[in-house]
């Protein structure tokens, strides 16, 4: 499998931000469109603090996770098929691009609709980019 049909098949990233070497882990929905990841956000609050002093960023998703049961304890496992990865996370300023974000996170979740966005809900959403620096993926059990 592909990275990023691990990404595409995803519905949940977990980014993972750090501030004064304390990390900080948000789950958060997402959209994925060629080497960028898009969240929505509102427009304050504890992770936009971090990236506004460091935009550094981790990502990870899993799909397919299933326990392995077995009769010792030791025997026990966990299938999965999951991505690392690392990039620079910035706020999209330009309207173009945060629709562009905003259309790639609703596809992300159902492909078969037209999205159209309200204006009041547009404006009092902040739409953050992660660009993809590098990622690597790791499959278990399968």
């Amino acid at each position: 499998m592909e990275l990023a049909e691990i990404i595409e098949q995803g519905k949940i990233c977990r980014l993972g931000l750090s501030q004064n070497n304390v990390p900080y882990i948000v789950p958060m929905n997402y959209g994925f469109i060629g080497n960028n990841l898009y969240f929505h956000s509102a427009k304050d609050g504890k992770k936009l603090d971090i990236i506004k002093k460091n935009n550094y960023a981790c990502f990870e998703i899993e799909i397919e996770t299933k326990i392995i049961k077995a009769e010792k304890a030791c025997n026990w496992g966990m299938r999965y098929k999951s991505i690392i990865g690392y990039g620079h996370i910035e706020e999209v300023s330009e309207r173009k691009e945060k629709k562009y974000g905003l259309l790639s996170l609703m596809r992300q979740y159902d492909k078969n609709r037209d999205w159209i966005f309200d204006d009041d809900g547009f404006n009092k959403t902040l739409v953050l980019k992660l660009t993809i620096e590098q990622m690597s993926g790791k499959t278990s059990g399968y």
